[in-house]
């Protein structure tokens, strides 16, 4: 059954639309303002991305003036070679990134290979295949502006901070902060690494992280995989994630300990999303050792 991708809008400025898991279709943004719409993160495929274009254009959306990527792995960036009439902007590194997959091939053969090499991972070789059934014409087209550290766009009516803050999931990540709505598209940055032998977190990038991401004055959280959560849901996200790497460092990494701590913490049975995360803890804990 086809998941049914639908419009979302916060406040008056901001659209999106929600996300595909068989694809890994991520969320795609659009802040509107008064002289330019600027689009975050360009789909996984052309198809992907004018999906998005010709849904908002329902909405009298006009195309974007501007494209900015959060980060280069694939299923955020292969769309962009639609979206020829839009200047497009990412972090330094992502473009980097970007760059090397120019010599790649996509052909089943090839993403096989590299899987066998451990180079690709297995999730994202299978949604490759299922987002490009009939046609494999991937182009990689590079951003046309690079920026470090901090970007501000004014849009006329609404201002875009985009911001590098890393994290585990991939080290170019980008936030990007909608000032007058007070929302903070998160990208993938706080996720785990899942392109490790284990999907991780580590301490130290992690509460790093963290500690950029509250410095944001937002209201309104959004996830490129998941969807809009408020800023009382994003604190306990954050809570969780402070309390792991507290305990994975005090105990070591031991799995037992961290959960008897946190459980007597939290005085309830812990979430499997909760004993997940404590997982990707220890991993990272046992890779970095």
């Amino acid at each position: 059954m086809k998941t049914v991708q639908k419009i979302k809008k916060i406040g008056k400025r901001f659209y999106y639309m929600t996300p595909v898991s068989e694809t890994d279709r991520p969320i795609l943004g659009m802040v509107v303002g008064d002289n330019k719409t600027l689009m975050i993160d360009a789909g996984n495929s052309e198809e992907h991305a004018q999906y998005f274009l010709d849904e908002l254009s329902k909405k009298q959306v006009s195309k974007p003036n501007i494209v900015a990527l959060t980060h280069w792995h694939w299923d955020h960036i292969f769309g962009l070679s639609s979206l020829t009439n839009a200047i497009s902007i990412s972090y330094k590194e992502t473009k980097e990134e970007m760059e090397k997959l120019t010599l790649l091939s996509w052909s089943d053969e090839a993403i096989d290979e590299r899987v066998k090499e451990g180079t690709e991972i297995e999730f994202c070789a299978n949604a490759i295949k299922k987002e490009f059934v009939n046609h494999r014409d991937i182009t990689i087209t590079l951003p046309t502006m690079t920026f470090e550290n901090k970007l501000e766009i004014d849009l006329s009516g609404v201002t875009c901070v985009l911001q590098h803050v890393g994290g585990d999931h991939a080290a170019d990540s980008v936030v990007v902060f909608i000032k007058e709505e007070k929302v903070l598209f998160l990208g993938d940055c706080i996720y785990p690494d899942i392109f490790s032998k284990e999907t991780n977190y580590t301490i130290k990038r992690t509460l790093a992280l963290l500690e950029v991401l509250e410095t944001f004055e937002a209201e309104t959280y959004v996830y490129s995989h998941g969807t809009a959560i408020s800023k009382k849901e994003f604190s306990q996200e954050v809570s969780l994630l402070r309390s792991l790497a507290k305990y994975t460092d005090l105990y070591k990494g031991d799995k037992n300990s961290i959960q008897d701590a946190y459980t007597k913490q939290v005085e309830r049975a812990l979430s499997e999303e909760e004993l997940e995360t404590m997982e990707f803890f220890v991993n990272g804990y046992q890779l970095q050792q």
